[in-house]
């Protein structure tokens, strides 16, 4: 017999997920659309904040009152507000600020929308920009790294325990959230930073004032076209592998080995998936965004890490840090060869 009132639950269960978007989208919009940068200053109605952010009111004030009624914002006499406890998050002046990610979600939000059609093809969803802009888009995403790593980076690194560390070369270091934690753990050590050159002239920028930077040196290219610069003793790719396909994967660990001499090291930071590939959950979950924003990215085993890195060269091939998120690390050294097996090329070794 069927038990109805835990049907019941299991019905609730299901929808409540299938609604979950609505917030999502919801705070997405507010933060796409600049209301927290004025709402988390001072009390505005909606017909004045609608005309600062160049929007329709009716509209504006439906979501207003959505956000009110998700706590996010409160009502007073002079208008709509951000609460007291979000404030430090939702201000682009607090150092806790999260309005980056919420900004880059919401794009995430609208590939995830074609989910079907994605699946149906196995190519990406299309890369409209958002209502700020692509230029916009893409400040959000490199400012978002840093607001999922500004907090973990430090502890990270330093249970990592490497050793002397000369100099690191950080690929795809974005705003150098990674290389601050290298460069304080690591007193006499110097950085590389790696990135497109939109995002090393952003780099630069934020770093012009910094007390470190006279310890980094930034250098614009591909990592899958370019070489990557010499004179690292370890390189640091860092949610970086979950972006390529293993064929990309493998061209970037060669790039690395190229670049280095040996004895020198390689560390993956990277959700690291079990082989039955469901677990760690978040690592399931995040797959499905890489599908709907790459080409060829995933999630990866430590089993085809390993396969990837050897055949690029790399040796003694170690899981150094688990984490049920992206802090898992993998590491690798370079060891003298004088041929790859195993990868797309055979190369004679510089040593």
């Amino acid at each position: 017999m069927v038990d109805i009132h835990r049907a019941s639950a299991m019905e609730d269960e299901i929808l409540e997920w299938m609604r979950q978007y609505q917030a999502s989208a919801i705070l997405g919009a507010a933060a796409q659309l600049g209301f927290f940068e004025h709402l988390s200053k001072t009390a505005l109605d909606a017909a004045t904040l609608a005309r600062r952010c160049r929007c329709n009111a009716r509209a504006t004030r439906i979501l207003l009152d959505a956000l009110t009624a998700l706590g996010l914002l409160t009502q007073t006499a002079k208008g709509y507000q951000v609460t007291p406890q979000y404030r430090m998050a939702l201000s682009p002046s607090s150092k806790q600020c999260v309005l980056p990610m919420l900004h880059h979600q919401a794009n995430c939000l609208r590939r995830w929308a074609e989910l079907p059609m994605v699946v149906r093809t196995g190519h990406p969803a299309p890369c409209h920009p958002g209502v700020a802009g692509a230029q916009a888009d893409l400040r959000a995403f490199i400012e978002a790294m840093e607001v999922v790593s500004r907090g973990t980076a430090d502890t990270v690194v330093r249970s990592l325990n490497i050793g002397p560390v000369r100099c690191v070369l950080d690929v795809g270091g974005a705003l150098g959230t990674w290389t601050r934690a290298w460069l304080t753990a690591h007193p006499s050590s110097r950085a590389i930073v790696f990135d497109l050159p939109e995002v090393v002239r952003l780099g630069r920028r934020r770093w012009a004032r910094d007390p470190l930077r006279a310890r980094v040196q930034w250098v614009a290219g591909d990592y899958l076209r370019d070489p990557l610069p010499k004179g690292a003793d370890l390189v640091w790719i860092s949610a970086v592998a979950h972006q390529n396909g293993r064929e990309e994967n493998r061209r970037l660990f060669r790039a690395a080995w190229v670049a280095t001499d040996a004895g020198a090291r390689l560390l993956v930071r990277d959700v690291i998936m079990e082989p039955d590939r469901s677990r760690p959950a978040m690592g399931a979950l995040f797959a499905v965004n890489m599908l709907v924003s790459t080409r060829h990215g995933g999630t990866w085993t430590f089993n085809e890490l390993q396969e990837d890195l050897e055949a690029a060269g790399w040796r003694d091939v170690r899981w150094w840090r688990r984490d049920e998120g992206m802090n898992s690390v993998i590491g690798a050294v370079r060891v003298p060869r004088t041929a790859i097996r195993g990868g797309a090329n055979k190369s004679p070794s510089r040593d």
